[in-house]
């Protein structure tokens, strides 16, 4: 029977080990009075998965939704998506609780923008999001391409939402481009980070 004394120093855990799963940073964007945040380069078939990382979103303008979209092959961000959107909050104050699924946040074979967030995000000097997502083999010209976000806000009404979004583009072109933005408004600040996963 292995042990952890046994097999600890057999495994090659380095970026480039088969098999290790290693990250690799591609794209950095920092938000500044921007009206998106887009990425139209770089995904591609290089990679069978690709993770963006929020870092502290912040809103120009209060009570606004993060959302996404994705390009596949044109010049619009408009592929067609089927998504599913649930979310768990609990505020400040600790009497009100919640965990619940948003019809009224899904798509159904629409091509319009998947919110990230349900609720209105807050644009407080201290208010934010973080959190990631992940776009599976988006170069597959076979499959539906899915995706999934997990991320936490600090709403407008300082209410803590876990927000659990995912779907899939239900196109045979590749996807090769994915933007950010608010429902209204610029993203004042914040950083997204595009990892290609090996």
């Amino acid at each position: 029977m292995a042990t952890y004394a046994s097999i600890k120093y057999d495994m090659d855990l380095s970026s480039n080990a088969t098999g290790a799963g290693g990250m690799t940073l591609l794209s950095t964007q920092t938000a500044s009075s921007s009206a998106n945040v887009t990425f139209d380069s770089g995904i591609n078939s290089t990679y069978k998965s690709y993770v963006f990382k929020f870092f502290d979103i912040h809103p120009a303008t209060d009570n606004v939704k993060f959302q996404v979209n994705f390009r596949d092959g044109s010049t619009a961000y408009d592929a067609t998506k089927t998504t599913s959107f649930f979310q768990a909050y609990h505020d400040e104050a600790g009497t009100t609780t919640a965990l619940s699924y948003n019809t009224g946040l899904d798509l159904a074979q629409g091509t319009g923008v998947t919110f990230l967030t349900g609720d209105g995000q807050g644009n407080g000097n201290d208010e934010a999001l973080s959190g990631m997502l992940e776009l599976f083999d988006p170069s597959t010209t076979t499959f539906v391409k899915h995706f999934m976000c997990t991320l936490n806000s600090l709403d407008a009404s300082n209410t803590s939402i876990n927000n659990y979004v995912a779907g899939y583009c239900n196109v045979t072109a590749a996807i090769d481009g994915v933007q950010f933005t608010m429902s209204s408004g610029n993203i004042d600040a914040g950083t997204i980070k595009m990892y290609g996963v090996s």
